[in-house]
């Protein structure tokens, strides 16, 4: 028999012999007075040491020696670590006896002289226990501070006399089933991963829990309030699952929005935590993660302080950043996912020996945790031998999609279709754009490879501003980036993103990065000027916060894994400061003469190796049209409008038509409209 079988059967020997004494007691009390028993009589005492059969003292004393075994029955437990009096033991006994011992009711109905009123009260338990006290009714003892019992007091009658009956909780507990009230289970959420699953921790995880383990075995009595921050969720789960198991102890999780935001209802579910970490070793995994931002997030923080200082059980704190203004001392530990290298150890783990350099690849864009890698990978896999698909570019499609739901709900994904041959820019900015794709391809080989994340603690995110006037090609260059590296492009549009509620900007940008630090994606912040030309001498207090706002977000670009792009019409309007803290700088000047003739050349779609049709042309003189001053978004315009008109008209596109169109955009853009410069040039030797 193992210890635990052996304590059950003590503990049900005990009450098996305190439920013997219980029932000679009433039988002894029925028996000197039948009838409902008096505050007097009760103060007296009804059972007196006079009256005591030698069945009643035999009784107590083999429950007394029942209690004497080690560890001791639940109800001795009980008593020592709720602080309960021996008449508290008995009052609880008493009601939980109800439960146990189908012969109790009615044995209490003849000890009050009733026999409509089967059930115990705390009348009956003054006249029928020694050594009774009045104090046990007080609202600040063990009985009814920790809920023990439950009162079922119906308008005028006696506190006395109304029906006291055990907490369910208490019952299971005192018959040897220590489990979660059912209560608290309710409120508590699954962990998002196995025990299993949480064994594969990076090296800094593995610090952090042997960090948080010391700590929480330094004064074993203490409670700590630990403060795990951090974006990734499932990380600090991995944490907490392998603290737990090394303490050993139950950790539970509790989304903090759960929690009940009046006081009375917070005072009894604190109250049933307090006494559940006194009933059973347990860890409280606090999830702040949905609470609520905004209007509410300052009564929030009250409600989790209050919380977490009176519940009397050691708590595990997620949050994105450390909170303060709590009312006790948390510190904070940082958990952040693998490093791309032990990600690309374990991809290798997981894809076996003949991956070649697609962990490295993967790994290299794609920020994920162990548990995701060890649980995504197998089942592609799987998928991948009924595919066609090669396995390298499965997984990297399946990798993209699992990174989009959470940026879908915040900016704008971009089908991109531009590639090199479209984009017609001056050899500068092109080469500038080819060292952006260069170093995002070998990020993982430069900073973990040769040692400069360890030398850098921020400024590894790879950030590039995109400067010119509209139209010159900021958004195609991004596309053609996101296509070159087979990445998701999202445009956010900053004029949309920034709020004149103080501090509601970088909530918004807080979100996004957040969104995107699984990977896969190129941010592309369009209409920066909407937030950079705030940038101005500080007059007030809005001038200020505008400058917190520019920074914040240079700042989480600097420290964003991936390629964040700037895009503005207004790049004078950046001062010195920013432009240090920008790696690249694409200037996307005006097309010249050269440059706006390629653009025409390339701007008709053509005939494709699949025999997908492309536009009919008529001869077009593209040195005529170079001639016309406009940007490549202009002239894409013109093309297109030509097309409409060439498609109305049955026809393929022709210079009439072009010159229809054109005229049409310098309207648009209120330039002026000169019809020589539409008129035909003369041909060498002749006339056109």
């Amino acid at each position: 028999m193992n210890d635990l079988a052996q304590w059950q059967a003590n503990n049900d020997r005990y009450l098996g012999a305190a439920l013997s004494w219980l029932r000679l007691a009433l039988e002894q009390l029925a028996r000197q007075d039948g009838s409902e028993p008096s505050m007097e009589t009760g103060l007296s005492g009804a059972v007196q040491e006079n009256e005591k059969n030698e069945p009643l003292e035999e009784a107590a004393s083999a429950m007394k020696k029942a209690a004497c075994t080690e560890p001791p029955p639940a109800l001795v437990i009980l008593g020592q670590r709720l602080g309960l009096s021996n008449f508290e033991q008995e009052i609880l006994l008493l009601c939980a006896a109800m439960e146990f011992d189908t012969r109790i009711p009615g044995l209490c109905a003849q000890a009050r002289g009733d026999a409509a009123k089967p059930y115990p009260t705390f009348a009956l338990a003054l006249a029928l226990f020694d050594q009774p006290t009045w104090e046990a009714l007080s609202p600040e003892r063990p009985l009814r501070y920790w809920h023990l019992i439950e009162i079922n007091q119906p308008l005028a009658v006696p506190l006395i006399q109304s029906i006291v009956r055990a907490d369910e909780r208490i019952v299971h507990y005192l018959k040897g089933l220590n489990q979660l009230d059912d209560r608290l289970a309710s409120m508590l959420a699954p962990f998002a991963l196995s025990a299993e699953e949480s064994m594969h921790l990076s090296t800094g995880q593995q610090q952090t829990v042997e960090s948080l383990e010391a700590l929480f075995w330094s004064d074993p009595a203490s409670r700590p309030v630990v403060q795990l921050t951090g974006v990734d969720s499932i990380s600090k789960q991995q944490v907490a699952l392998q603290l737990f198991s090394r303490l050993g102890m139950q950790g539970l999780r509790l989304p903090a929005e759960l929690l009940p935001t009046k006081a009375g209802e917070l005072e009894i579910l604190v109250r049933l935590w307090q006494r559940e970490g006194m009933l059973l070793p347990l860890v409280l995994y606090l999830d702040t993660h949905g609470l609520e931002e905004g209007e509410g997030q300052a009564e929030g923080q009250i409600i989790l302080s209050r919380f977490i200082e009176r519940c009397g059980l050691p708590v595990l704190l997620a949050t994105r950043e450390a909170r303060a203004g709590l009312d006790i001392d948390a510190p904070s530990f940082v958990i952040q996912k693998p490093l791309p290298m032990e990600q690309a150890a374990a991809w290798q783990e997981v894809l076996g020996k003949n991956a070649g350099t697609l962990p490295q690849r993967l790994a290299g864009e794609f920020n994920l945790n162990l548990p995701t890698i060890h649980r995504f990978a197998p089942g592609v896999r799987q998928d991948n031998q009924k595919s066609d698909t090669p396995l390298a570019e499965q997984l990297w499609q399946s990798c993209l999609h699992r990174s989009r739901p959470a940026l879908d709900r915040l900016a704008q994904r971009i089908h991109c279709k531009a590639d090199w041959n479209q984009l017609v820019l001056p050899e500068e900015a092109h080469k500038r754009l080819q060292e952006i794709a260069a170093q995002v391809r070998q990020r993982i080989q430069v900073y973990d490879g040769w040692g400069f994340r360890r030398r850098m603690s921020r400024g590894l995110g790879i950030n590039a501003l995109f400067g010119g006037e509209s139209g010159t090609g900021k958004t195609m260059a991004a596309e053609v980036l996101a296509g070159e590296l087979q990445l998701d492009l999202y445009r956010i549009d900053l004029s949309a993103v920034v709020s004149k509620y103080i501090g509601e900007t970088e909530k918004n940008l807080r979100r996004i990065f957040d969104a995107a630090e699984d990977g896969g994606v190129i941010l592309l912040f369009d209409e920066a000027d909407a937030l950079f030309g705030k940038r101005s001498e500080v007059r007030d207090s809005h001038d200020r916060y505008a400058n917190i706002e520019v920074n914040y977000l240079l700042q989480r670009m600097e420290a964003f894994g991936g390629l964040a792009i700037l895009a503005t019409n207004l790049k004078s309007a950046l001062d010195q400061a920013f432009l240090r803290r920008l790696r690249f700088i694409v200037s996307f000047v005006f097309p010249g003469k050269t440059e706006r003739k390629q653009i025409w050349q390339r701007i008709f779609p053509e005939n494709d190796a699949h025999d997908q049709p492309g536009t009919p042309l008529d001869e077009l003189d593209y040195d005529h049209l170079a001639r016309f001053n406009l940007t490549g978004g202009s002239i894409q315009n013109v093309a297109l409008n030509s097309a409409f008109l060439a498609a109305q008209a049955g026809t393929p596109v022709t210079m009439p038509l072009l010159f229809e169109a054109v005229r049409t955009e310098f309207r648009k853009l209120e330039k002026p409209v000169n019809e020589r410069d539409f008129r035909p040039e003369p041909l060498e030797g002749g006339t056109r």
